[in-house]
């Protein structure tokens, strides 16, 4: 890998953590979880690409790279889902009991 390469994949990388940070301070803590609820599809597809990217085993970096990818998207993937289910119980009726 170049040093060009590396800066760029670097500025790239630092440009998409500040844009990120700043799309999601912006929403009101009423539409949060329902909007984690649809960026689960987004780490699926996350997920997806991590495996593509370390299956090939062109070097041991991107095998190293697209584990810590696959296992830090499906925290995000198993934890939005968790509270997604959390969110949907409190919108149950409750039973009465006799």
């Amino acid at each position: 890998m170049t040093a060009a390469t590396l800066l760029s994949s670097l500025f790239v990388f630092v440009l998409a953590s500040f844009v990120g940070f700043e799309v999601i301070n912006k929403v009101p803590p009423t539409l949060h979880t329902p909007l984690m609820s649809g960026a689960n599809a987004i780490s699926g597809i996350a997920v997806i690409g991590a495996l593509i990217i370390s299956g090939p085993k062109e070097s041991s970096i991107t095998v190293i790279l697209g584990l810590l990818a696959i296992v830090l998207a499906m925290v995000n993937v198993v934890g939005g889902f968790l509270v997604t289910d959390r969110m949907l119980q409190m919108f149950k009726k409750k039973e009465v009991k006799a």
